[in-house]
């Protein structure tokens, strides 16, 4: 996925979080906007009295915790100060209530996932599919391959995930190709315990949407383990893999592989809170071995953007 990056986009999407939320988008995103590493962020508090370790601020700012207690809350007072945010602006998003879906987790729209949301919006619309599917990822291990003429040969991917509504019987799998990338002949498969159904995709948007039918249909709470992959190998020169999260909470384990004949000369990994915003939490990734193999662990993964970028010779 192609994205570019500015800082007026950056102040943009942080005047826009702390007005939609939730809380921790906001949080994640002043910080960013701030430039500060969250160990200044916590020697900051402690300055003013108000112990709170890296760990917390990191579980506020992915959505994996949100702060309740009297003392947390004096401490996201004190970030609005520290973050030069309005009084009361990430207090405010604190005190919303929930929209009741049982067991959902933190959450965002696609739209700030993908650069042609609207396309996305369209294919969905086609499939008759809400932008909720109903499900939120608990574990996903995702494997890249890259080929010999440095393009996306295929990804395969599977998911533990639990439900937070009634009746949910499918899972919307997602693929963006690289530049060039003709969706007509990308394929899917699909693994164990789904299968595939409707197929839809944009030639302009190198986006291809398909549904992958359980067996079941799963109750709020249920969880479900299901497998698939796509094979691409049509687009241009790959030079990063990035994938999506509307909902937080899960882990995320990202491979990719490299054909021995074209070896990339630097990796890293990186994460974005939009697909406009810039890369943060990057982290420079070694090339190991026989296996011509990098990857990334997160947990918790998401809401958000995740991914691994390469450099070629």
């Amino acid at each position: 996925m192609n994205v570019h990056s500015a800082d007026s986009g950056t102040s943009g999407e942080l005047e826009r979080v702390l007005h939609t939320g939730p809380f921790h988008l906001a949080l994640r995103a002043a910080i960013e906007a701030r430039g500060l590493a969250l160990h200044r962020v916590r020697h900051r508090l402690a300055l003013r009295g108000i112990n709170v370790g890296v760990t917390s601020l990191s579980y506020w700012q992915q959505g994996a915790r949100r702060p309740r207690r009297p003392e947390s809350l004096s401490a996201v007072r004190a970030l609005e100060d520290i973050l030069e945010l309005p009084a009361e602006s990430l207090l405010r998003l604190l005190a919303r209530t929930d929209d009741g879906i049982q067991d959902r987790p933190a959450s965002r729209s696609y739209q700030t996932l993908f650069e042609r949301s609207d396309v996305l919006r369209t294919l969905l619309a086609q499939l008759g599919s809400p932008l909720d599917g109903g499900l939120h990822t608990l574990d996903h291990w995702e494997r890249v391959r890259i080929g010999a003429c440095r393009e996306l040969l295929s990804r395969s991917s599977q998911q533990a995930v639990r439900a937070h509504r009634d009746g949910v019987d499918r899972y919307l799998a997602i693929h963006h190709g690289d530049p060039g990338c003709a969706p007509e002949r990308v394929r899917v498969r699909a693994g164990e315990n789904c299968r595939v159904g409707r197929v839809r995709w944009s030639t302009s948007a190198q986006l291809v949407v398909t549904e992958l039918l359980f067996d079941t249909r799963l109750r709020s709470g249920e969880t479900y383990v299901f497998g698939y992959a796509f094979e691409d190998g049509t687009g241009g020169v790959s030079h990063e893999y990035v994938r999506g999260f509307s909902f937080g909470g899960g882990q995320y384990v990202l491979q990719v592989g490299f054909d021995a004949a074209q070896l990339p000369v630097r990796c890293r990994s990186f994460a974005r809170t939009s697909a406009g915003a810039r890369p943060s939490a990057t982290q420079e990734l070694t090339l190991r071995g026989e296996s011509r193999t990098v990857h990334l662990v997160r947990h918790p993964a998401g809401p958000g953007i995740l991914g691994i970028g390469w450099e070629w010779a």
